[in-house]
């Protein structure tokens, strides 16, 4: 018999929640027809899907970036304010479109409120100049009498927007990113940004542009810029046809944490930085079906995929005092948890843990135990875009889980995944011996088979059923089926530690 013991009274770390934040960018139709679908019945006056709307703030995410991604570095802000009819379609490089700016700031910081978000703004280090970017910040956040700040009062919106992240660019490390830099000369221009925005406003907090956390370029951007920011960031994308090493590559986050961590800590040591410095893990889906955009980008996703996105999820957690944000892409449409069609949407299987973590994610990660059979392998041949660098990570277990507490409601968070395509595994769960829990919520995600997908014909075939549990005392046996996620909430009558 396996085992899944929690340790309530060893914490390991703080999570905080913006690790459930989300990402939208002007690619495909997670713009428009997306979030934004101007005169459908379905939108409201604003041209906000309103059932858009409903499914993103169920996921509760704290914060949103935008306006990319590749876009943001061809992407000029004033083109995207004042009356609609009167700003320019411009041709859009990155992704080859026409980009018709109906969609701007003034939007965008309307969507996050409308959904409960923060707004995350990333500045255009490709075409983009300092002066530029001196006036979006002063746009959002200035209170003086300034021009900008007229023109922000004039568009109807008479207090600033408050926007507290900043990104200096995106992926400025990429041959397919206009601008490309070195990362001495990407260190050099970003240093004179953050300098410009700092003055123009203080309380911003600006996000580095990392690549995948692993990388020379992280060594020497980390090194250069930790006094001039609070955050670093990483993107990671995983996915393969093959099912074991589709769900198994997000463990390659945890070694970029590990290793992003580390040269964190040796850039602060260095140049005596007081202020902490996180990632924010600002880009990281599964994502390898439809890579060039032929398709909009709009991946099928499928059981196992949803292990894959849970798998994230807990890596998150088990490195929470180092992540601090992450940024699920995308949100809509584009390898995406919502699709819409003209007359409604569906909810991908990645939707799923997504949600279940919006709704019981703990404020503490907890030291948990794991003892059952192990999977040792070989990764796929390289079948998609992404290179499988983890097996020395290996051998991983079969179940895979992570705990939260949350002192305030007296709650244990237990999330399982049994990652065995065709195997239950039955294991004894224990809470510890300082909890004894009065009621527990089951809630099991789970399909016919990993391969099983959800659509607008068959919208619930992959789907999370619930069950319950009164005075499991200490704790109880339970069989994880194959290829499901269980999320446990336990009501626990005592916590100590």
């Amino acid at each position: 018999m396996a085992f899944v013991k929690i340790n309530p009274e060893r914490p390991i770390g703080t999570v905080d929640r913006r690790i459930l934040s989300g990402f939208t960018e002007h690619l495909g139709r997670c713009i428009y027809s997306g979030i934004f679908d101007e005169g459908s019945p379905l939108a409201d006056e604003r041209g906000f899907r309103k059932d858009v709307v409903e499914a993103v703030r169920a996921l509760r995410p704290p914060v949103l970036r935008w306006p990319g991604g590749n876009f943001a570095s061809g992407y000029h802000w004033t083109d995207g304010i004042g009356p609609a009819d009167s700003r320019p379609r411009r041709m859009e490089l990155a992704w080859r479109g026409v980009e018709p700016n109906r969609f701007g700031t003034d939007e965008f910081m309307a969507f996050c409120e409308a959904v409960g978000a923060e707004p995350y703004l990333c500045l255009n280090m490709g075409t983009g100049t300092i002066d530029e970017a001196q006036a979006w910040l002063e746009y959002c956040n200035g209170t003086t009498d300034t021009e900008w700040v007229r023109r922000r009062r004039d568009n109807g919106h008479p207090g600033p927007y408050k926007v507290k992240y900043w990104g200096l660019g995106n992926e400025m490390y990429g041959d397919w990113q206009i601008g490309q830099l070195s990362a001495e000369d990407y260190v050099k221009e970003a240093r004179q940004l953050a300098k410009v925005l700092k003055l123009t406003d203080p309380g911003i907090e600006l996000v580095s542009c990392g690549e995948s956390g692993l990388s020379d370029w992280d060594a020497t951007v980390i090194d250069g810029l930790a006094p001039y920011v609070q955050w670093h960031s990483i993107h990671i994308y995983t996915g393969d046809d093959d099912y074991w090493t589709n769900v198994l590559a997000p463990h390659q986050t945890e070694r970029a944490l590990r290793v992003a961590r580390s040269l964190i800590e040796k850039a602060r040591y260095k140049h005596q930085v007081r202020h902490p410095i996180h990632v924010a893990y600002d880009e990281w889906n599964v994502w390898f079906r439809d890579m060039d955009g032929t398709a909009g980008l709009e991946e099928q996703y499928n059981l196992g995929d949803a292990l894959a996105v849970a798998t994230y999820l807990h890596a998150f957690i088990r490195h929470a005092d180092t992540v601090k944000m992450a940024n699920l892409a995308q949100l809509v449409n584009v390898i995406a948890p919502i699709v819409t069609s003209p007359e409604g949407l569906f909810l991908q299987s990645i939707y799923h843990p997504l949600r279940l973590f919006a709704d019981h994610l703990g404020e503490t990660a907890l030291d948990i135990a794991v003892e059952c059979d192990v999977h040792d392998f070989i990764p796929a041949a390289k079948a998609g875009p992404w290179p499988n660098r983890f097996a020395d990570l290996g051998p991983f277990p079969v179940l895979d889980a992570v705990a939260t507490r949350s002192e305030a409601e007296g709650k244990l968070m237990l999330s399982v995944i049994n990652r065995s395509p065709d195997t239950d595994v039955t294991a004894q769960v224990s809470l510890g011996d300082s909890v004894r829990g009065s009621r527990v919520l089951v809630q099991e995600l789970n399909a016919a088979g990993w391969d099983t997908t959800n659509s607008f014909e068959r919208p619930g075939a992959v789907s999370v059923a619930e069950t319950a549990m009164d005075n499991p005392g200490g704790g109880w046996q339970h069989r994880f089926p194959a290829h499901s996620l269980t999320v446990f909430t336990v009501q626990a009558e005592t916590v100590r530690g």
